[in-house]
């Protein structure tokens, strides 16, 4: 790889990192061909990019960006053969790591980047896929909030029923009293 080429592909990088909330970093160095291709066809199926870069030009690339990120957590992670899953949710390469591994010992989580929470360690999987997507929190904070207007209107509808109720039989008895 040539000198342009290296700083290209660190300029690719530093603009993936940037605009990517969620990533992670994982071993995936002793699985078959036919492993790999499978565990990309899932990532793919999933909306995951996987890519496999040196691990100098990834912290080139990482030590480029803005200290507040949080990145320098990331650095000691960047050994040996590494892939990179950039997804736009935050809980899917777990998923799919997860998924992957009933049948295969790898890829191995290195590391995870949660919108500036790193996370070290393949026994974060677990963690991770339980963190929440943001339309999941989203349909929650509407849930919460169709909540209580439900709770008032179900409340009004049968304090209604029971105000006629109560009115009616009123009438009725003032009706049956007159004769």
């Amino acid at each position: 790889m040539t000198k342009a080429e290296k700083t290209a592909t660190i300029e690719a990088l530093k603009e993936k990192f940037s605009s990517t909330e969620f990533f992670y970093l994982t071993d995936s160095s002793t699985l078959t061909v036919e492993e790999v291709n499978k565990f990309r066809g899932l990532c793919f199926e999933k909306g995951i990019e996987m890519r496999v870069i040196k691990n100098t030009l990834a912290r080139k690339a990482l030590e480029a960006l803005p200290e507040e990120k949080g990145y320098g957590d990331l650095y000691e992670s960047l050994k040996g053969p590494t892939a990179i899953l950039f997804t736009e949710v935050a809980n899917a390469p777990a998923k799919v790591l997860k998924e992957f591994r009933k049948s295969a010992e790898k890829p191995v989580l290195k590391a995870a980047y949660i919108d500036t929470a790193v996370y070290l360690g393949d026994d974060q999987i677990d963690p991770l896929t339980k963190l929440k997507s943001k339309e999941d929190l989203i349909g929650e904070v509407i849930t919460l909030l169709n909540s209580p207007a439900k709770n008032v209107i179900s409340a009004l509808q049968s304090g209604g029923a029971t105000l006629s109720g109560l009115l009616k039989a009123l009438e009725e008895r003032g009706e049956g009293a007159a004769e």
